[in-house]
């Protein structure tokens, strides 16, 4: 019995990869979201520019729609 080193090397990087991708897109659509909450006057960002409310919620959908494509993805392999 061997171990085929290089492989369990690679699944190890997709998976480190994979994982990392999906807390970093969920970060962005939280982000994204947080947009559509009105910024108080007098808060630490009053007067920075925000995005949009429709910006930010579609920054969101786009990071959620891929983190569903990943997580789908490896779904996939798992099961085919």
């Amino acid at each position: 019995m061997s171990i085929d080193w290089g492989s369990l090397g690679l699944v190890v990087a997709v998976s480190l990869a994979a994982g990392v991708a999906v807390v970093v897109l969920v970060s962005f659509a939280l982000v994204g979201l947080s947009a559509r909450e009105r910024p108080r006057p007098g808060g630490p960002e009053d007067g920075t520019p925000t995005l949009s409310p429709g910006a930010g919620t579609a920054v969101a959908v786009a990071c959620l729609a891929a983190v569903v494509a990943i997580v789908a993805y490896g779904l996939y392999v798992i099961a085919f």
